[in-house]
C-alpha cells in the first residue's frame, strides 16, 4: 500500500467533494466504492460512516451514484465490510 486513494466528485449543482476511497469492489458486473469525506480524523470518520457508491456509465462516461436497491446495497455493504475488516487485521 502506498497510501489512500482520493477522488473528487461534483454534484448536480457543481459543488465539489473530495472523498477518500477505502476500498473498491467488483460485484455482479458492477464496481462499487466505499468512501468517506477526505481529511476526517478517525473519530469523525466513525461518526460519519462509510458511503457506498456505484460506478455506472451514462452516455459513455463513468459516474458515481447511490445504490438505490436495498438488497443490492445490503449485499455490497456486507462484502465491503468483510473486506475492510480483513484489511485492518492484516495491518
Amino acid at each position: 500500500h502506498y497510501g489512500s486513494d482520493f477522488i473528487t466528485i461534483c454534484d448536480e449543482d457543481g459543488q465539489e467533494y473530495e472523498l477518500e476511497v477505502l476500498t473498491e469492489l467488483d460485484y455482479n458486473g458492477a464496481t462499487y466504492l466505499a468512501v468517506i469525506p477526505a481529511g476526517l480524523e478517525e473519530d469523525e470518520a466513525q461518526e460519519f460512516g462509510v458511503a457506498i457508491l456505484k460506478s455506472v456509465e451514462e452516455d459513455g462516461d463513468p459516474i458515481l451514484c447511490e445504490v438505490e436497491d436495498a438488497q443490492e446495497l445490503e449485499a455490497v455493504n456486507d462484502l465491503i465490510m468483510e473486506r475492510l475488516y480483513e484489511e485492518a487485521e492484516e495491518e
